[in-house]
């Protein structure tokens, strides 16, 4: 079976939690273990779902806000539903198999 396997960044509560309310207030901090970032570049970190990022960097806001790298994002899976076919019956349908039908009577004549 499938899965679907996704994950939610949670950087920006992590700064709400702390008090830091502006991604700018999070330059600094990265520059004292650095990591030299843009203001856009922040701005994208905090504010959207990061596809690729360095170890270092998931490092350097570990050590920030004193987390583990589980607090940072959650992760989730779950199983992909079943296309349902026309092929399949559903399980309260009786089949009409020859095996299932009863046999013709013969009637003999004495």
């Amino acid at each position: 079976m499938k899965r679907k396997v996704d994950y939610t960044w949670r950087l920006a509560e992590l700064m709400a939690a702390r008090g830091l309310h502006n991604t700018t207030d999070l330059i600094p901090l990265l520059a004292e273990r650095d990591i030299v970032l843009s203001r856009p570049q922040v701005y994208r970190l905090v504010n959207q779902r990061p596809e690729r990022m360095s170890l270092q960097v998931v490092a350097a806001l570990c050590d920030i806000f004193e987390c583990t790298p589980a607090d940072l994002l959650t992760t989730t899976a779950a199983d992909l539903r079943v296309r349902k076919t026309g092929t399949a019956s559903p399980p309260n349908v009786v089949s009409l198999d020859r095996t299932v039908r009863p046999r013709r009577a013969n009637i003999l004549d004495e």
